[in-house]
């Protein structure tokens, strides 16, 4: 797969409400449970960074951190955003298989 194969998932699961985006929306998503997988983008700001790695690690969400946020914002058919929640299991999956071919795509 590839980083286009991605970007069409994503906006896949963002088109049928399957995700959501934004700071605030992705922390909701964590705390609640709802988040399968959480993508931060490369260039998010330390301190954003930090909040949604921590809470990812506290609520065991799997994080990746890749792509840029204007690459990220494009995909999901928005403006640039730093970081997205996916909430549906079958999109989760798909998303994971696609990220794990892609070279250098950090995972924790």
């Amino acid at each position: 797969m590839t980083v286009t194969d991605v970007f069409s998932l994503l906006g896949f699961a963002a088109r049928s409400r399957q995700l959501v985006s934004g700071e605030e929306m992705t922390l909701r998503a964590i705390r609640t449970r709802s988040a399968g997988l959480v993508i931060l983008t490369e260039d998010a700001g330390n301190n954003m960074a930090k909040k949604i790695t921590d809470k990812c690690k506290y609520y065991q969400v799997p994080l990746v951190v890749c792509f840029d946020r204007n690459q990220l914002g494009k995909a999901i058919g928005k403006e640039a955003r730093t970081a997205i929640a996916v909430t549906s299991p079958g999109f989760v999956k798909s998303i994971r298989e696609a990220l794990g071919e892609i070279q250098g795509v950090s995972a924790f």
